[in-house]
């Protein structure tokens, strides 16, 4: 019997090129989906606190395990409320989205100075300014919230605030939905405002950073026989004489983790406002104490501690899915305990 070539998968998927590290460890959502029936931000932000697990009631009538308790592993997330200090008015063309204008708030306040020099707003009339963004409106527009984070209200090392957007559900109200917006600048905006429980986000994030690695960690290659004289933890055969390059499909060393991803159906299960629920005792390790609002999202989230997660309404809504509160039994407190 003659020997048998053997056949194995490609290892490592090509979806995820190229796997070098993100340009912004903040995130950067790339699409929004309208699917809500009212004018409302269709995100949010947090830092990541850790893990823990909670029992809940399955509610979900295709699930087999509908009416009976389970217990499965939830993150904890920290949503301190965003400010909203700016607008910004996207009109569409044959070439794509252009700036029409943006609107700023008066009133910074003095974390937001480390980050961005504010404008000088001595002439500055914010009427004025939405007068002119209200005549370049029309059916194109796109209309986002430009808010900062607020990490010197957590347990975070850090003051510098993080300043993202996000975009306002679009009804084909434009001007309802700039209006709404308009009223909302200078306030503060709570999770609750806008995410409600039982319903699906997607988590985009930057995971966790693992430095230059080889191909065996990176890829999940096979590892050698210990006859090979000159490699074991690499690809024996990288390539064929021609084309005379590396491809890049073949596995090689280099940068693994630090990458954004998006993990979509993340189920919300609890809006917490009591922090002295969800702390363990001593706090989060390499965290520390939860000190306002939180999250319990089912499952994992791309990063690690401390991290900022971008939450987004998701954009692949499950048709199946029943949006319901979820009826939960227990919440550990001990996962995260310092030991």
């Amino acid at each position: 019997m003659g020997h048998r070539k053997k056949h194995a998968p490609r290892h490592g998927s090509l979806a995820f090129l190229p796997r070098k590290r993100a340009a912004s460890e903040k995130g950067r959502v790339r699409h929004w989906l309208d699917n809500s029936e009212e004018i409302n931000f269709l995100g949010f932000a947090g830092f990541k606190a850790g893990m823990t697990h909670v029992v809940y009631v399955e509610d979900q009538p295709n699930s087999p395990y509908y009416g009976k308790e389970l217990m499965k592993p939830v993150t904890v997330i920290e949503v301190p409320p965003l400010i909203l200090i700016g607008i910004r008015v996207y009109n569409e063309d044959e070439y794509g989205k252009y700036v029409v204008g943006e609107i700023f708030t008066n009133e910074f306040n003095n974390f937001i100075i480390r980050k961005v020099s504010p404008p000088n707003f001595e002439n500055y009339d914010i009427n004025r300014a939405k007068n002119i963004i209200l005549k370049e409106l029309d059916e194109t527009s796109e209309i986002r919230g430009i808010f900062q984070t607020q990490p010197y209200k957590t347990s975070l090392p850090r003051k510098k605030p993080d300043i993202i957007e996000i975009k306002v559900n679009s009804l084909n109200k434009i001007k309802e939905e700039f209006n709404f917006t308009f009223e909302n600048l200078g306030k503060e905006i709570r999770a609750r405002d806008v995410l409600s429980e039982g319903e699906l986000i997607d988590a985009i994030a930057v995971t966790k950073g693992k430095g230059f690695q080889g191909p065996v960690k990176r890829y999940g290659i096979k590892i050698l026989t210990r006859k090979n004289s000159k490699i074991r933890r690499a690809v024996a055969c990288i390539g064929p004489w021609h084309p005379a390059r590396v491809l890049y499909t073949v596995p090689r060393a280099g940068q693994m983790g630090y990458h954004q991803r998006t993990e979509y159906h993340k189920r919300i299960m609890l809006i917490g406002e009591n922090e002295e629920e969800i702390n363990p005792k001593g706090g989060y390790i390499r965290y520390g104490k939860i000190q306002g609002d939180y999250l319990l999202v089912l499952g994992s989230i791309p990063g690690p501690k401390k991290r900022l997660i971008r939450i987004r309404k998701t954009i692949r809504p499950l048709k199946s899915f029943l949006v319901k509160t979820p009826e939960i039994t227990f919440i550990s407190r001990e996962s995260h305990q310092r030991k």
